[in-house]
């Protein structure tokens, strides 16, 4: 990466040493009201995924997991907090649950399901173990230089799968050499193909040092969100990056993806990327794929807030608050020294 960051040296050290190493909580976007048909469970949960623990829940509570609403998915290998809402359920039975591996913290009310993406972002604290002697010192100056930056938005590893094959497979579905029955499973591996794509455009912007630098044509969209608009006036949209009001944004193609005005250099660099993948916007609007793959724009990079280091014991910790749909394992990396492993699953070589 450019600037500051770039040259600063990384801590060492891994994480995800034990679960409790990791926590992340949510920040919501609202508060539960108090009143409603919808029972919202504030819970601490370890060794479970956020369905897994929905799953409990709502067997425990006599109600149909798929009513059930959360605004994120969280790891197993972590202590999370996060908003659960049941549909129906009795406070009373909502705050006796006792559950392998789950807390109920706290429990109100409220008139709707919970639904994907209500959150205003997560917060983390992470151990470091096996850090230089300086790391301290190193991860105050590199979450300095992140702070002023800010963090390239790459999608993490989890997106791509275990076996990191995810995006192959989604491709292989646009092409027809590959056929799934389950809707919910093809709209995962088309995702995790355009986030591949998504991240092989940001690794070649990170690459060139263009991460927050304006050009004629780059789609823009404000902080901390809004809809995409093309740069007319690079001077004055450079002033707003700077000062963090806009922030370029990077393809995650599909047939109806707002694109960079015809003729520019931005627009060229999208039907590239495309191309090399023997990919096109068209390709994403067969019938068997078309209603989840209509396509979208993601922020380049993102702020980290609350950004924090200090010792315990022999760990040193990371603190940090991200936007939904940000990933700490690239922020992470970014501190510990190498790419987070989704760096890596970017399509630069050529597809076969």
């Amino acid at each position: 990466m450019s600037g500051r960051l770039g040259q600063l040296p990384r801590t060492g050290g891994a994480y995800k040493v034990s679960p409790d190493d990791f926590r992340v909580e949510e920040l919501p976007a609202y508060p539960p009201s108090g009143e409603g048909s919808h029972t919202y469970l504030w819970i601490e949960k370890r060794g479970l995924d956020t369905r897994q623990a929905v799953s409990a829940i709502a067997r425990a509570l006599g109600v149909a997991e798929r009513d059930c609403g959360t605004a994120g998915l969280k790891d197993r290998h972590a202590v999370a907090r996060q908003w659960v809402s049941v549909p129906g359920a009795a406070p009373e039975a909502a705050r006796a649950l006792a559950l392998p591996g789950l807390r109920v913290l706290e429990v109100s009310r409220h008139g709707n399901k919970l639904k994907t993406g209500h959150l205003r972002g997560n917060r983390f604290e992470v151990a470091v173990r096996g850090a230089c002697e300086d790391a301290l010192a190193r991860a105050e100056q590199l979450l300095g230089a992140l702070a002023q930056e800010g963090l390239p938005n790459f999608y993490g590893a989890q997106r791509f799968g275990r076996r990191g094959d995810n995006a192959e497979t989604g491709r292989a579905l646009l092409l027809g050499r590959r056929t799934v029955r389950d809707p919910r499973e093809a709209r995962l591996y088309i995702s995790a193909l355009q986030s591949d794509l998504f991240n092989t455009w940001l690794e070649a912007r990170v690459s060139a040092g263009t991460l927050r630098t304006v050009r004629a044509g780059d789609l823009l969209c404000r902080v901390p969100a809004g809809g995409p608009f093309a740069s007319t006036d690079p001077a004055t949209d450079q002033a707003r990056i700077d000062a963090w009001e806009i922030v370029p944004t990077g393809p995650m193609p599909g047939w109806n993806m707002p694109r960079p005005p015809e003729g520019s250099a931005a627009r060229a660099e999208e039907d590239t990327l495309l191309e090399a993948a023997d990919l096109s916007l068209d390709s994403f609007a067969h019938p068997h794929v078309k209603r989840f793959a209509e396509g979208t724009r993601r922020a380049a990079a993102v702020r980290p807030e609350g950004l924090r280091a200090w010792l315990e014991g022999d760990a040193l910790w990371l603190g940090f608050s991200l936007p939904p749909g940000s990933y700490a394992t690239v922020l992470l990396g970014e501190v510990i020294g190498g790419p987070d492993p989704g760096r890596s699953r970017v399509s630069s070589g050529p597809w076969t």
